[in-house]
C-alpha cells in the first residue's frame, strides 16, 4: 500500500496543476512558433479616388487573437473595419482604438462594422477591454 500512495499522489498533484493551468488560459494572447517570422504587413494600397467611399477591411478575432495583423492603411483615407468575433474562447468581445474613441462590442458571429479615418501615421494599437491584452495593429503610412 506504501507503494502505491507513493505512486499516487504525484500524479495527482500533476493532473491538478494540468488543470488549473489549463483553466487559467481562458484569456491570454496566443503566442506564433519561436522559428516562425513575424509576419510583414502589406504595402498600403493607393490612396481611393474621392467618391469610392471609405476602403473596407475585414479583421476577424480567432483564438489567435486579431487578424490579419497587422495592417497597413493610408493618412487620411476613410476606412471601414468589418470585424467578426468567430470564437468565444478568448477575452476580445470588443475592440478599442483609444486614439479614435472607440470601444465597440463584437457579438459571437455576427459581423460589426466600424468607421475611422487615421490621421496620424504611425503605429495604431487596438485590442481587447482587458488592456489590450490581446490586440492588433496598424501602420499608418
Amino acid at each position: 500500500m506504501h507503494f502505491f500512495s507513493k505512486l499516487i499522489k504525484p500524479l495527482l498533484a500533476l493532473a491538478a496543476a494540468g488543470l488549473m493551468l489549463q483553466a487559467s488560459q481562458g484569456c491570454t494572447e496566443a503566442k506564433a512558433p519561436a522559428a516562425a517570422p513575424a509576419a510583414a504587413a502589406a504595402p498600403a494600397p493607393k490612396p481611393r479616388a474621392p467618391g469610392e467611399g471609405p476602403r473596407v477591411i475585414p479583421l476577424d478575432v480567432t483564438e489567435k487573437g486579431y487578424e490579419p495583423s497587422p495592417i497597413t492603411l493610408n493618412k487620411d483615407e476613410p476606412v471601414k473595419l468589418v470585424v467578426t468575433r468567430k470564437t468565444d474562447h478568448t477575452c476580445a468581445t470588443e475592440i478599442i482604438m483609444k486614439d479614435y474613441g472607440i470601444n465597440t462590442p463584437l457579438p459571437l458571429g455576427e459581423p460589426v462594422e466600424i468607421a475611422f479615418t487615421p490621421t496620424q501615421a504611425g503605429t495604431l494599437t487596438y485590442g481587447c477591454a482587458m488592456g489590450q491584452m490581446i490586440s492588433g495593429t496598424f501602420l499608418v503610412e
